[in-house]
């Protein structure tokens, strides 16, 4: 009788463990020229001398910026930091973009959660717009966020400007293209005119493009329609950056065809009348309002 083949697994060494991870962020730093080779054994060491991690230490020792050890620790967690210049940069206003680990961004993660729980895990048509009643209230700036927030949790995630008036999401991301929605809603452009953000984040925003002389006919179109259905079969969750609610119904369209809205107010701005009236007209319509946000922005 032969004696059966038996594999016993050994927990790591947390020493060597912890070589191995250093050696990864090693490797991704020596590949962006933030480091050299002979520079992982000296962080290591102070490292070891001061009990420190080896980002902290490379930072004391002013080897490294605090923004390069969050793009290294982003890189190897699939949860990257966005430049604010240079290629694939966001702007400043995209905070859970290019600093993830703000506090700033935690009101924004708690958003998504409750989101999460209360609507999307059960929502069978996963189509979201974000509705304001008017100007300058930061549809655009929460739009943008809560959509990079929900690609951070690895849902694919697609981010549509609807504003045809005043958008903002080109100048956000930083997407210069003429192409967008309008140009998509009158077959002068195919489904990847949609450009994803970052190659670790499944984030993609479609700009609103060229601005329509016939932005609400273009949205009652039923090529909209079958746009928004076809999204929704390659996408987990889709977000609408919409116009002010009391200046058009534009508004009031796209969140009829998503189904469901928050609704944002901006403390000090927004005025009660404006507020009640978004609201009445969107219950009216039937949309789902799943949630409302006040917000300082």
């Amino acid at each position: 009788m032969h004696d059966a083949n038996v594999t016993v697994s050994v927990p790591p060494d947390p020493i060597a463990r912890e070589r191995h991870r250093v050696r990864a962020i090693g490797t991704i730093l020596m590949e962006e020229g933030l480091l050299q080779s002979h520079d992982l054994d000296r962080i290591q060491r102070f490292a070891t001398e001061r009990g420190l991690q080896f980002g902290a230490a490379a930072v004391e020792m002013n080897l490294l910026r605090r923004e390069d050890v969050d793009f290294a620790l982003g890189r190897q967690f699939n949860y990257p930091s966005l430049p604010l210049a240079g290629a694939g940069a966001v702007a400043e206003e995209v905070i859970a973009a290019h600093n993830p680990t703000s506090e700033l961004v935690e009101p924004l993660r708690a958003l998504r959660n409750q989101l999460t729980y209360r609507w999307l895990n059960s929502a069978k048509r996963k189509v979201l717009a974000i509705v304001s009643p008017e100007r300058g209230e930061g549809r655009s700036w929460l739009a943008a966020n809560l959509a990079t927030a929900f690609a951070q949790t690895g849902e694919r995630t697609l981010l549509i400007d609807a504003d045809m008036r005043h958008p903002r999401q080109h100048e956000l991301f930083r997407i210069w293209k003429a192409a967008g929605l309008s140009a998509l809603l009158t077959g002068r452009a195919g489904a990847d005119v949609a450009q994803r953000i970052h190659p670790q984040l499944r984030l993609y925003v479609l700009s609103a493009g060229m601005l329509p002389p016939n932005p609400q006919e273009l949205l009652l179109h039923p090529a909209f329609a079958v746009v928004l259905e076809r999204c929704i079969e390659n996408f987990d969750l889709i977000i609408l950056d919409t116009p002010a609610a009391t200046e058009t119904s534009d508004a009031q369209i796209l969140a009829a065809q998503a189904g469901s809205a928050v609704v944002l107010a901006r403390r000090n701005h927004t005025r009660n009348a404006g507020l009640s009236a978004t609201m009445e007209c969107l219950t009216q319509t039937g949309v789902n309002v799943v949630g409302s946000v006040v917000s300082d922005h």
